[in-house]
Formats: structure tokens, C-alpha cells, sequence
């Protein structure tokens, strides 16, 4: 099998990703029955981190171990990428000793770098651009919830960062469309996204209208990682942008919310919202865990038929 990597949501197909849900649902059903499943035995996934991360760690460590495989800990701190190694002699080193590389980092050119010179699959666990394993989990989290994506309208409230970008990209693949609302000179760039003319998504000025029918709601915070000296500045630009019970009161009387935390309450999303009723969270931030494990299964081994 010709190696796949995972560095943008649309590095998959709409059939792929059908299947990775339907594995995802079997394999979480498997970790809830207390059923061992040890299809990567042998297998080492190398993880390296520039950004910091809980719920990205935990979930990648945690699953290929649950897969019966084993994870390798690199911060770029401790290693020679920190001392100027070149991105491109460290894929070759690190996938001559690995089955599978997640990296964490700045730069999208990193990843994309790294994987032209894998000898095995690089998977994207966030970059400045985007966060598709995010994504890939909380779609699952949606269908678990309400079934089928497709056609549906999801609310994106606040800034237009790496999460938001892959949101569009996951529209154009499986079909379904979102609404997007930020504040004054945070809009989208349909370039950053990765975007070259849709019909997927749509950009109000007024977050109340975008939120206005949506089957799922979802935010993040309002200063993403390196962008910590404009703090105050964005909780200024943003304070008409928190996800609120008016908020969602306008959304479908059915609609989810969703954060891939950490939240802050009383900025992005009130208390009343994010610990309330119609939130997924917590399902959400498990799902990482499932939905990564799918993944990795599906890079090491394809397709396989249960």
C-alpha cells in the first residue's frame, strides 16, 4: 500500500472518511466492552511536539497503546529539530526507526516537509493551519449524536483560526455547510484555508444570524497559541462573539454545541452553554482518543473488514 499521510482534512476521501467512522464507532465499542484489539502490535508511533498539548498527547499515547503498540515522546526542546537539525534529515532518521510519526508544531511547511521525506505516514496533531484529527473527531461525535452529516449547517463563532480552517475543508469533502461569524479583521482567508472557490460556507457579520438554524454550534478560544500579546486586544474585538443560551436559542431546537477545549468560560462560551444540555464536550475530547486510533489503524494497515 503506497503510504498516506494525514496533514490536511482533504488529504482523504469522502469514502475514506465514511469508513474511518464506521471503524471509529466499532473501535471505541471494542474499548467499552473491555475487548483487548492489538492490531498494531510491534508498531511505534513517534510523537513530536513544539506546541504543548494535554488532550493531544493523552489521546495518541493512550490509543496506539491500546492498539498494542508503543509511543516515543520527542519535544523539540530536548532534540537536535531544536538545534537546527533540518526538518528533512530528521524524517529520514526518525521514520527508518518508527512505523508512524505525529508532529505538533507551528508551521504547516513542517509537516508537509517532513512527510516528503517519510518513508511512513505523518499525521498533522495541529499546526498554525490546521487541526484535522480535531475535526475528524468531532464529526464522529456528530454522527453518534445525530447521524449523518451531510446537508447540515454547522455555526463557527469567533476566530477564524486553524480549527476553523479545516471546518471549511471538511464541508467541501463530506458535504454539508457552515456559517461562519467573526469580528472585523479576523475573517477567513480562503487561501489559508486551503479554499479555491465554494459553495460551503458563508461568512455574517452578525453572530446571531449565522448561528440562526444550526444544527451544531461550535467556537474556540479567543487567543490561539502565539498569538498571546494580542490577548487583550481580542477580548475586546471579540466580546459580542461568546456563545450564549441567546445564542443558541436561535439555533435548532436539537443543535450541539462543541469546543476542542480548553474553554474559558465567560469569554468564547458562557458556563450555562458549555456545561449545559445540548453540549458534547466531553464526548468530544474522548472521541480524540477513538477516532485517532481508527486513523492510525487505517495509515498501518488499510482497509480492514471486521
Amino acid at each position: 500500500m503506497a503510504i498516506k499521510h494525514f496533514l490536511q482534512f482533504k488529504d482523504l476521501t469522502r469514502e475514506e472518511f465514511e469508513y474511518l467512522f464506521e471503524r471509529t464507532r466499532w473501535i471505541k465499542q471494542q474499548f467499552k466492552s473491555y475487548k483487548q484489539y492489538w492490531p498494531l502490535v510491534d508498531r511505534t508511533l513517534v510523537m513530536i511536539f513544539e506546541k504543548a498539548s494535554t488532550r493531544t498527547r493523552l489521546s495518541f499515547e493512550a490509543g496506539v497503546q491500546q492498539l498494542g503498540g508503543a509511543a516515543i515522546y520527542l519535544n523539540t526542546r530536548d532534540s537536535q529539530l531544536g538545534r537546527g537539525e533540518p526538518v528533512e534529515d530528521a524524517a529520514q532518521v526518525i521514520s527508518r526507526m518508527s512505523d508512524l510519526v505525529m508532529i505538533r508544531t507551528f508551521e504547516q511547511d513542517i509537516v508537509e516537509r517532513f512527510a516528503a521525506k517519510s518513508r511512513v505516514p505523518v499525521i498533522n496533531g495541529l499546526t498554525n493551519e490546521y487541526h484535522p484529527c480535531q475535526i475528524l473527531a468531532d464529526i464522529f461525535t456528530f454522527i453518534e449524536h445525530r447521524g449523518s452529516i451531510k446537508g447540515k449547517t454547522v455555526a463557527w463563532i469567533g476566530d477564524s483560526n486553524n480549527v476553523c480552517n479545516t471546518w471549511l475543508q471538511a464541508a467541501e469533502v463530506l458535504d454539508f455547510n457552515v456559517h461562519v461569524s467573526t469580528p472585523p479583521g479576523y475573517e477567513v482567508e480562503p487561501e489559508r484555508a486551503g479554499l479555491y472557490g465554494t459553495d460551503h460556507y458563508e461568512e455574517f457579520s452578525d453572530p446571531m444570524e449565522a448561528t440562526r438554524d444550526a444544527d451544531l454550534v461550535t467556537t474556540d478560544v479567543w487567543t490561539s497559541m502565539g498569538f498571546e500579546a494580542e490577548n487583550e486586544e481580542r477580548k475586546r474585538d471579540f466580546e459580542h462573539w461568546q456563545v450564549d443560551a441567546e445564542m443558541m436559542a436561535v439555533a435548532k431546537p436539537e443543535a450541539l454545541f462543541m469546543h476542542c477545549l480548553p474553554a474559558h468560560r465567560g469569554e468564547e462560551v458562557a458556563a450555562e452553554v458549555i456545561d449545559g444540555p445540548q453540549s458534547v464536550v466531553w464526548d468530544e475530547a474522548e472521541n480524540r482518543l477513538h477516532a485517532q486510533k481508527a486513523l492510525m489503524e487505517y495509515l498501518l494497515l488499510g482497509k480492514i473488514n471486521e
